[in-house]
């Protein structure tokens, strides 16, 4: 069997890697300049959106911490009278900004703020996350379904029962959801384009007609979701692979997901201090491993053994950066699988105006959910788990040792909630 051959290989690698230093350097330069702006103010007046709202206490003191996103810029302020629920709306506000360092600028900062004034969103995102609502009489529901469309946030106890279930990745919006909707748009328009195409001109390539009408699609998606950084990811590595495959080069291999992310890291290098990012690229790397390795074994034993291995793989990070679980925990391999018909098909429902089919069934599913086990994994042991993964990459020998290690995770996790 004729193997694809790779991008890049010798001094070509060499040369990508100044490419994207000379990106990533030029891009560092213009968030320079705007914090420079930025900072030249010691209190400076910006219009924001409030993308998330929540609860903190401290010392029996309830306060309320607003994420704001200001020109992309991630700022944090507190407030401690209840003002309403301001997610999805823009203020305008005086923020002091007299400790702010580059840094801090790139990764997000806090700030002392005076709110002047709040301005109600009424674009085409607020109404249509408002036909969701109605649809639903569960707000954790409705704010599901709200986060799998428009990418909206999740309150934190919300965010605790998906965890616990194992099934954040699949109730927030994420490049798991772009892939679906690629290849249900992919089926769909080719039922409409292919006899078109055969009929008035047969000569053309369908499939590369096809992609750049489903590229359209999804690029105009992920604009309207505010290029959310998994999504934007996912989209990239959409471009990249098809670019690969159009050519007949390799399109599953370390190469292409490496080129992707110093690609995505030299133009926003702000994506460097992003969690979902980095787990979504962590995810992409475990199917890439996956099928270096095991790739030419039936498609029957894929669609079995893929997922129980991304699971047990991504394990280590969900209990080391959540700390979350449950006895349900495992079972997110079965939801993980449902999920691609459920997916389009609760879209289609909301559409006709019946999205409160499955409210039912995902209420009872939230229930079990409602009392997690909080874990701690020692930085050791999970720094370990990611060397171990990269050694995978080279020796399969290591990648074997990586399922049982990974395995080990999962007793331990299992042990502690019995």
């Amino acid at each position: 069997m004729i193997e694809r051959p790779q991008l890049l290989n010798g001094r070509d690698y060499l040369y990508a890697l100044l490419l994207f230093f000379v990106l990533f350097l030029i891009s560092l330069s213009i968030h320079f300049f705007f914090y420079k702006k930025l900072a030249s103010n010691e209190n400076a007046t910006l219009t924001c959106k409030v993308i998330n709202q929540y609860e903190k206490s401290k010392n029996s003191h309830s306060y309320y911490i607003l994420k704001l996103n200001c020109d992309d810029t991630l700022i944090y302020t507190a407030k401690g009278l209840y003002i309403g629920d301001l997610t999805g709306k823009k203020i305008t506000a005086v923020l002091t900004l007299n400790k702010l360092d580059f840094l801090g600028y790139l990764k997000g900062f806090y700030a002392k703020s005076k709110i002047l004034h709040v301005e109600d969103e009424n674009g085409f995102k607020t109404k249509l996350n408002s036909l969701i609502s109605v649809q639903h009489q569960n707000s954790d529901i409705a704010t599901i379904y709200k986060a799998l469309y428009t990418a909206a946030p999740q309150d934190k106890a919300l965010r605790q029962k998906l965890s616990s279930l194992g099934i954040s990745h699949l109730m927030a919006i994420s490049g798991f959801h772009l892939g679906v909707l690629s290849a249900v748009l992919f089926f769909l328009f080719g039922i409409l384009y292919k006899p078109f195409q055969m009929r008035y001109f047969p000569y053309r390539f369908g499939s590369r007609d096809l992609f750049m009408i489903v590229a359209l699609f999804l690029f105009l998606y992920v604009w309207f979701l505010d290029f959310t950084p998994s999504l934007l990811r996912s989209f990239a590595m959409l471009i990249v692979g098809y670019f690969l495959y159009d050519r007949g080069l390799k399109v599953i291999s370390m190469q292409t997901l490496l080129l992707t992310v110093l690609l995505l890291i030299a133009l926003m290098p702000k994506l460097l201090f992003s969690i979902g990012f980095w787990l979504s690229v962590s995810g992409v790397f475990y199917i890439f491993l996956f099928m270096i390795h095991l790739g030419g074994m039936k498609k029957v034993m894929l669609f079995l053994l893929l997922p129980i291995f991304v699971y047990i793989a991504m394990l280590p990070f969900s209990l080391y950066i959540f700390g979350i679980f449950s006895p349900w925990h495992p079972l997110s391999i079965v939801w993980t699988t449902l999920f691609t018909l459920f997916y389009p098909l609760s879209i289609i429902l909301h559409g006709m105006g019946f999205g409160g089919l499955f409210d039912g069934s995902l209420l009872q599913l939230l229930s079990l959910g409602e009392n997690p086990s909080h874990l701690h994994v020692n930085g050791v042991f999970f720094y370990l788990h990611v060397g171990v993964s990269l050694l995978a990459v080279l020796y399969r020998r290591v990648f074997y040792l990586l399922w049982l290690y990974s395995f080990f995770f999962l007793i331990y996790a299992m042990q502690n909630v019995a």
